[in-house]
C-alpha cells in the first residue's frame, strides 16, 4: 500500500531547522504538566518539540527552527502524535522517507485516532531531519502530527482550528 492521490494531497513534509547555530543552547523547553502536556503557550526550538504537543497554525514554508506550542484545551491546528527515529546511514531521498513515513506514521494514526488514516477525515504531516541537521547534529527523528483539513482549502494542506487532543476521536 502507498500514500497516493488524495492521501499525499493530504500530506505535507516540513523541515527541521537547518541554522544549528538559531537553536543550540536555546532554553526554549515549555512548561508541561506530569503527563508531559505543555500547560501555557510558548515558542520552543523545534528540537524541544514532543509527542502530545499542540501546534497553533503557521507557516510550513521553508526550513522551521522555532515553533509556538499550546495547551491542547486551547485553539491549534496540529498535535504531534507520533514519533520514530530514521535507522538509515544515510538521510532519505523523498520517496524512500515516504515510504518510511507511512510504515511509521499510518499504523501510528490508527491507533492514536480509532479509526485506519485512509477512512478518517483527519490528515498527515511530519517533520524531518534536514541535511544539515542530519550531518551537524545527529538529527533522526520524524515526528508526525494529525490535522483536520478545510473543507474550502481544494489542496487539503490547510487545517482547522480544533481543541482538545485528536486521541480516541474515531474520526
Amino acid at each position: 500500500m502507498a500514500i497516493v492521490g488524495s492521501a499525499l494531497v493530504l500530506s505535507l513534509a516540513l523541515s527541521g531547522c537547518s541554522m544549528l547555530a538559531d537553536i543550540i543552547g536555546d532554553d526554549s523547553d515549555p512548561q508541561r504538566n506530569a503527563d508531559n502536556q505543555v500547560t501555557e503557550d510558548a515558542r520552543i526550538d523545534i528540537f524541544s518539540l514532543s509527542v502530545s504537543d499542540c501546534i497553533p497554525a503557521f507557516d510550513s514554508a521553508g526550513d522551521i527552527t522555532q515553533i509556538d506550542v499550546v495547551p491542547c484545551a486551547d485553539p491549534h491546528s496540529d498535535e504531534v502524535f507520533f514519533e520514530f527515529e530514521l535507522t538509515t546511514d544515510h538521510l532519505p531521498a523523498e520517496e524512500e522517507m515516504l515510504t518510511e513515513i507511512e510504515a511509521q506514521c499510518v499504523p501510528a494514526f490508527a491507533e492514536f485516532v480509532g479509526t485506519d488514516y485512509f477512512e478518517s477525515a483527519l490528515a498527515l504531516r511530519w517533520i524531518t531531519p534536514t541535511e544539515d541537521t542530519w550531518t551537524q547534529a545527529n538529527d533522526r527523528l520524524v515526528q508526525c502530527m494529525i490535522y483536520e483539513p478545510d473543507p474550502k482549502d481544494t489542496t487539503g494542506m490547510t487545517a482547522l482550528d480544533v481543541t482538545g487532543s485528536f486521541k480516541g476521536s474515531a474520526r
